[in-house]
């Protein structure tokens, strides 16, 4: 993954929380470490576990104009937070289970920080 496909991918993963991706369901056994994963994250504030399988719909392997990759994810960050204020979120993720505001914040914040500092931008 590059820089680009990057930020077409963080955008993405945004777009579950808008309800504009639908995740295929997991088995029993993701879905409890996607459970213990967003707690332990939470407890110790730590960042995204190192090679967590992606949904393959997340996945970027295509070749993306930076440009419009970035202008992509800025807007769908505007969208987000137009939902957040109206109190639109969510209240479940396919991997994490129940979901509250603070969650969403705290697992989009933990994802883009890990990305961001992964490519140095």
């Amino acid at each position: 993954m590059n820089v680009t496909q990057m930020l077409k991918h963080c955008d993405l993963v945004l777009q579950i929380a808008l309800k504009k991706i639908d995740l295929s369901p997991v088995n029993a056994l993701f879905g409890t470490i996607g459970r213990i994963t967003k707690i332990e994250m939470q407890i110790f504030n730590n960042g995204i576990p190192r090679n967590m399988p992606t949904f393959q719909k997340l996945i970027v392997n295509f070749e993306c104009n930076f440009d419009e990759a970035k202008e992509g994810l800025l807007k769908t960050l505007d969208n987000y937070q137009l939902t957040c204020q109206n109190d639109m979120l969510p209240d479940f993720h396919i991997l994490f289970g129940k979901m509250k505001e603070k969650d969403w914040g705290f697992l989009e914040y933990k994802h883009l920080d890990h990305h961001l500092k992964q490519f140095n931008v």
